[in-house]
């Protein structure tokens, strides 16, 4: 399943402009990671001049904007619920953004300045839960924390049903999805369309 997750987290920031490079295409078994096997993408948009990462820490698209340079931690847990805890107990969840990742993230970026995004299903719909993992990831070094459904919502809004997609087969699954309604775009969901004879 972590492919299927990085390779949404992939096609997104492909889809927003990043090039992105996957540093490790292998799995790790039977020992831990080194510094350069912990990060999941490094990502770069080469058309944004000046690196500001906004202040908060919850982003959609429109925040990544203003972050040229990027190292990404994609955790796709679908099924389970995470708490605080979660990430205070289980260390190696945000080991990508320990010294030696990040100085290994530098050298394929040119720069020590880069973002330190981590991508998950959601957060927390309890207010209280959410501020209190919010404030664990803020203190682990987390600048900005993007969701699949902020990811999955973009491909869907920026795939055409009359464009063929057969270089990507995420987005040409999406596309066809579209074309026989079952997906629809958010924005047509307010009026009712006339159903398509089969």
């Amino acid at each position: 399943m972590a492919g299927v997750n990085e390779w949404i987290a992939r096609e997104y920031f492909e889809t927003l402009g990043y090039l992105v490079c996957q540093p490790r295409k292998y799995t790790v078994p039977g020992r831990h990671k080194k510094a350069s096997e912990e990060i999941d993408l490094v990502v770069h948009n080469a058309a944004i001049g000046e690196q500001q990462i906004p202040g908060h820490i919850v982003w959609s698209s429109a925040d990544l904007k203003n972050v040229s340079r990027a190292i990404v931690g994609v955790r796709g847990w679908h099924t389970e619920r995470f708490y605080a805890s979660t990430f205070e107990q289980t260390p190696e969840i945000l080991r990508f953004v320990e010294p030696d990742s990040i100085a290994f993230a530098s050298k394929i970026l040119g720069s020590d300045s880069m973002a330190k995004i981590l991508c998950l299903p959601r957060l927390p719909a309890s207010g209280e839960l959410e501020d209190k993992i919010i404030d664990v990831l803020k203190e682990k070094g987390i600048d900005g924390v993007i969701t699949f459904r902020t990811m999955l919502s973009e491909l869907i809004a920026g795939v055409e049903t009359h464009r063929n997609y057969e270089k990507s087969d995420l987005l040409q699954v999406i596309r066809l999805l579209k074309n026989y309604d079952f997906l629809k775009d958010s924005q047509l969901e307010l009026f009712e369309r006339k159903k398509r004879k089969s």
